[in-house]
């Protein structure tokens, strides 16, 4: 029993930008390994999209879910923790689901933790730890640019409106680029009241593609451009979710709570 191999995979989306990897994915493996030292820490991808763009472009080989649970197997992981760090219980977390469920027989104990925004209480913990990091001043608005969905897990962007609003921060506003609310819906409840300035910042764990290029650039229809078309002075901030340590540590927790509970 004490020879037994054990690893934890971390599966997150993925991105190209090397440097926001490091930052944000990289932080969050690092902070799971020293949560739990005696275990190996491995990485894989969701997106095949980006695991062959980084392939192809900077040689650098990541797994997909199947292959990395596959790997796992045949290297005699006995005991695996599976750990996502998607922000909600969407397609690409219900597709990790399906892959740790069809390989789970290969290995003697299989615990599975669930994404950021969970439970009513993952709400509260993230709304204390983005206040914690970005506490608008009177007259500014916080804007969090999430992504969206077509899964009906995309009313997790209106809960978490809702959150900061019950917790007394009226001047958060939680929009999605795909998704509900949009940016329409965040320009009207900002006109509702006055403010001078509005803080941008991403609703994902990384600041990628995105955050760079739908937020904060100076394209004709980016988030940036479009709010300070409406009269606001635009700051953006540029900074994953991954880059927060109390998210970070809300993951962790979610790990520790799964473990403790058992096998999936």
């Amino acid at each position: 029993m004490e020879n037994k191999k054990k690893a934890i995979l971390v599966v997150s989306f993925g991105t190209s930008y090397n440097e926001p990897r490091k930052r944000t994915i990289g932080a969050l493996e690092k902070a799971i390994g020293q949560a739990y030292p005696a275990w190996e820490v491995r990485r894989a991808f969701t997106s095949q999209m980006i695991i062959n763009k980084l392939a192809k472009r900077d040689q650098i080989k990541i797994d997909n879910v199947g292959e990395a649970l596959e790997r796992l197997a045949a290297e005699g992981v006995d005991e695996l923790y599976v750990q996502p760090t998607h922000v909600m219980n969407g397609m690409e977390y219900d597709e990790v689901v399906e892959e740790v469920e069809r390989c789970g027989d290969r290995f003697s104990s299989v615990v599975m933790g669930s994404p950021l925004l969970t439970t009513a209480e993952d709400y509260d913990a993230v709304v204390e730890a983005l206040m914690g990091e970005y506490a608008p001043a009177e007259r500014e608005a916080l804007v969090l640019m999430g992504h969206g969905t077509e899964h009906h897990a995309d009313a997790a962007y209106a809960a978490l409106d809702y959150h900061f609003k019950a917790a007394g921060h009226d001047n958060v506003f939680v929009g999605t680029v795909e998704g509900y609310p949009s940016l329409d819906d965040v320009l009207g409840m900002l006109e509702k009241r006055e403010y001078d300035k509005v803080i941008l910042a991403p609703l994902m764990v990384v600041a990628g593609d995105h955050a760079t290029n739908d937020m904060a650039s100076d394209e004709e229809d980016s988030w940036k451009r479009l709010l300070s078309a409406a009269g606001y002075a635009v700051e953006c901030r540029l900074k994953g979710l991954g880059e927060i340590p109390a998210i970070r540590e809300i993951y962790v927790d979610h790990l520790r709570a799964a473990a403790e509970g058992g096998e999936v």
